[in-house]
């Protein structure tokens, strides 16, 4: 049987190993750019956060977060390690469950999962972007963007989103399904940089700190994280931000993001850490009241929000200014302008509608013999592996399904 994946990402690569494992099946895996797994290689800021052992169907989002509930059970971390061990890759984890390659390196995931398709005979066809696709009684034909045809018995359809646009993320796969009659939803950029008024973030461009995040409009919370955040010229970025960017692509103008500095003490244990400074370093500088405890420029920085003049003698501070400044320190506060675009984000929120598809074969039900994986579906995650997982559970449960072979796997 001929098995065409679309796609040589995370989900088209596990789809064509798994598809694959039937010998007889013949494998041909097309990739538009001129190498598999580029985007890949960018995750996890290139170390490749391949899977998250808390993996679990509250970490992912869509109009039906159900729909990825079969291929996350039969195909969950703990299979994936074994899966990867099996192709030769050594991993990691770390305490917040976040898996790596003990290289420390995405191009070691990339390889092992290449020279695997590679020694199993499987094909590639690289900087060929398959253009068309249509259903000629049982068989599928695909068109090249240079008119090359090929042929197939089963096509899984494995493009990626929008996301990543810089390193391959298109619309291809959305335009296919499309052609065979699937519907998809409106995309937002997800795990993407936040935009906002940058007065209070441009000075404190580059510093990092650990903060809650809230997500706010009218007093109602919409998204709260909590995590590493890094100031920009922009607005803010880093894990932390990443976490509430899905709600705030889709939330709209009138937000105010909400920082929480000092998120392992509340107001009573900073209050009484400002009041011992204050009464055992009180001649000094007001601006030296935070040493210790913040990175001196986002100290300085909540003193000003504050009102505090940062010459003032500690001695001088009354207890009111103490208060002003755990208010700063709880509620630093950024009016929301919006996100950076698809091509900074690292996943695509929403993508083709998940009622089209048999979630326990990724199978079209418009289509026989049509299947489609990974981030073209309408199934996103939050930060921390919680996306390659989806990839590779769904790629591998529409390879075995595509190859005749899910009958037999574990």
């Amino acid at each position: 049987m001929d098995i065409a994946v679309i796609g040589g990402g995370a989900s088209g690569l596990a789809a064509a190993l798994a598809a694959r494992e039937n010998l007889d099946n013949r494998v041909t895996v097309f990739e538009r750019q001129n190498r598999v797994g580029r985007k890949l290689l960018a995750t996890g800021n290139g170390r490749c956060n391949l899977t998250n052992m808390g993996a679990s169907l509250d970490k992912y989002h869509g109009l039906d977060p159900d729909f990825a509930g079969p291929a996350l059970y039969r195909f969950g971390p703990e299979y994936t390690l074994r899966w990867f061990a099996s192709l030769g890759l050594v991993t990691t984890t770390e305490p917040s469950g976040r898996v790596y390659p003990l290289s420390d390196t995405a191009g070691s995931v990339v390889d092992v999962l290449r020279l695997a398709l590679e020694a199993r005979g499987g094909k590639t066809v690289c900087a060929e972007p398959i253009v068309r696709a249509e259903k000629h009684g049982g068989r599928f034909l695909l068109t090249g963007q240079l008119g090359e045809e090929y042929t197939a018995d089963r096509l899984i359809i494995a493009c990626g989103g929008a996301a990543g646009a810089r390193l391959g993320g298109v619309s291809l796969g959305y335009d296919l399904l499309a052609s065979f009659g699937h519907r998809r939803t409106e995309l937002y950029p997800s795990l993407v940089q936040l935009k906002t008024d940058n007065t209070w973030t441009r000075p404190l461009k580059g510093v990092r700190t650990q903060a809650g995040l809230t997500l706010e409009r009218d007093g109602a919370i919409l998204a709260a994280a909590r995590g590493e955040v890094q100031f920009t010229d922009y607005g803010v970025s880093g894990p932390g931000a990443y976490d509430i960017s899905r709600a705030a692509s889709l939330a709209g103008p009138g937000c105010i993001l909400c920082l929480r500095l000092l998120p392992e003490m509340d107001e009573v244990d900073i209050i009484k850490y400002l009041a011992a400074k204050r009464n055992d370093f009180s001649d000094q500088k007001a601006e030296n009241i935070l040493s210790g405890a913040l990175h001196n420029s986002i100290a300085r920085a909540a003193l000003r929000r504050a009102g505090i003049p940062l010459e003032a003698r500690l001695w001088a501070l009354s207890d009111r200014a103490l208060e002003q400044i755990v208010e700063a320190l709880c509620r630093y506060e950024l009016p929301l302008t919006g996100t950076l675009g698809f091509d900074d984000a690292q996943v695509t929120a929403g993508g083709v509608e998940t009622s089209g598809f048999d979630p326990e074969t990724m199978e079209s039900r418009l289509v026989p013999g049509l299947y489609a994986c990974g981030e073209v579906l309408d199934v996103d995650g939050d930060c921390g592996g919680y996306n390659l997982q989806w990839a590779w559970s769904s790629g591998r449960l529409a390879g075995l399904a595509a190859g005749g072979l899910l009958e037999d796997a574990p």
